[in-house]
């Protein structure tokens, strides 16, 4: 059992910066590959970020690529999402997932673990 718990939303202006952390507990995290999703109101839950178990592998949706960084923890059991240059766009609630094997899956249906999720406001 993994439990997750985002921190670090909150509002930033257009062309701002936020760091998302995710805190993981349990004592097998670096078992898990990890993702990054996130939801607009009235839009569908999308990929945004995914890393493998040693962080070795990561893939970004391409409307972040260049702007946002993944990266992870294993000895603080964290992953982070790094957020530059901010768009409207990229408001939403964000959501750290946990995926079983050394796998880094863009489909959310292959994650197992979810946490509650964090708020971004971006405004312009």
């Amino acid at each position: 059992q993994v439990q997750l718990v985002e921190s670090g939303g909150g509002l930033v202006q257009a062309g701002g910066s936020l760091r998302l952390s995710c805190a993981a507990s349990g004592r097998t995290f670096s078992s898990y590959g990890m993702g990054w999703f996130r939801q607009a109101p009235g839009k569908d839950r999308e990929f945004v970020a995914v890393i493998s178990w040693t962080g070795g592998v990561t893939y970004y949706q391409d409307s972040v690529k260049g702007r946002f960084t993944i990266s992870r923890d294993n000895a603080k059991n964290t992953v982070y999402l790094q957020m530059n240059s901010l768009k409207p766009e990229d408001a939403a609630v964000y959501y750290c997932a946990a995926s079983r094997g050394e796998a880094a899956p863009i489909e959310s249906s292959w994650y197992d673990y979810w946490g509650e999720g964090t708020q971004v406001t971006v405004s312009s």
